[in-house]
């Protein structure tokens, strides 16, 4: 009888999304870090101008022999360089700017960390599994994506080995890393902390250390948006815009076949 009761009751969809893609808190975090980022690339590209060499250690200027010298013109006619012209200064606005938008990805960053962490998010989609630490894992995705391998259907809604290896060094080692070089070249902040510099080697190499980190996440961010376009660019961004495209409920899809 019992058995009968339970054929006779209305047996959940296996197609039933068990919820959105991406939680609130993750697509908001991923928008705001997106324009901070941006807002930090453009100003500091014009910080950069105001002085385009870089140097090792705690200290450097105009004097001293630089580690290399961007191939740009400067926005200061103190700074030597290969030009004879220089360029509109806008140190103005762009550090402002620059600081600004430092903060609020501070901030961002630690909501989407807390929410991670204590969600379970980390564990389930960015840490990579125990199965698949390994070298054969790795050049099984770099060889599926050399050969332009169609995506298997759980990759919709999961992210494989390499994702999840890259995902977690911009999350817990790049960022960390730019917000600390950041914060060792504020003058403020050091003579609070003045062994923040000394970690990395210095202020000049902080200021070196944050902008091949910068170019780093340039590229990660160029190479996200040519993966996100190739690999369904409407259901990607459906997904971090209004949380669609979930992934199918393993509990219905369990009942569905005691059921059967």
């Amino acid at each position: 009888m019992r058995a009968i009761l339970l054929r006779m009751q209305p047996q959940p969809d296996a197609r039933v999304v068990a919820g959105p893609r991406h939680g609130v808190v993750v697509r908001v975090t991923h928008w705001l870090t997106l324009v901070a980022f941006v807002a930090l690339v453009i100003s500091g590209v014009e910080i950069v101008f105001s002085h385009p060499r870089f140097y090792l250690g705690e200290t450097g200027n105009v004097n001293m022999k630089p580690l290399f010298t961007l191939p740009v013109a400067s926005s200061r006619d103190t700074v030597p360089t290969a030009y004879k012209y220089i360029l509109p200064d806008q140190n103005g606005w762009s550090r402002y700017l620059h600081f600004e938008a430092a903060w609020l990805l501070l901030f961002v960053g630690a909501v989407y960390v807390v929410s991670g962490w204590r969600s379970g998010r980390f564990r389930r989609e960015i840490v990579p599994q125990r199965s698949e630490r390994n070298w054969r894992s790795y050049w099984g995705v770099i060889g599926g994506y050399l050969r332009v391998t169609p995506r298997r259907e759980e990759s919709k809604t999961s992210y494989n080995v390499l994702q999840r290896t890259v995902y977690f060094a911009v999350i817990f080692v790049a960022f960390p890393l730019m917000i600390w070089t950041g914060l060792a070249m504020s003058p403020a902040f050091t003579a609070v902390v003045p062994w923040c510099p000394l970690i990395v080697g210095g202020r000049q190499t902080a200021r070196t250390l944050h902008f091949f980190l910068t170019w780093g996440l340039v590229l990660f961010f160029i190479t996200h948006v040519a993966m996100v376009s190739t690999s369904g660019f409407v259901a990607r961004m459906r997904g971090m815009i209004t949380g669609g495209d979930g992934a199918v409920c393993a509990d219905a899809v369990d009942a569905v076949k005691e059921g059967a």
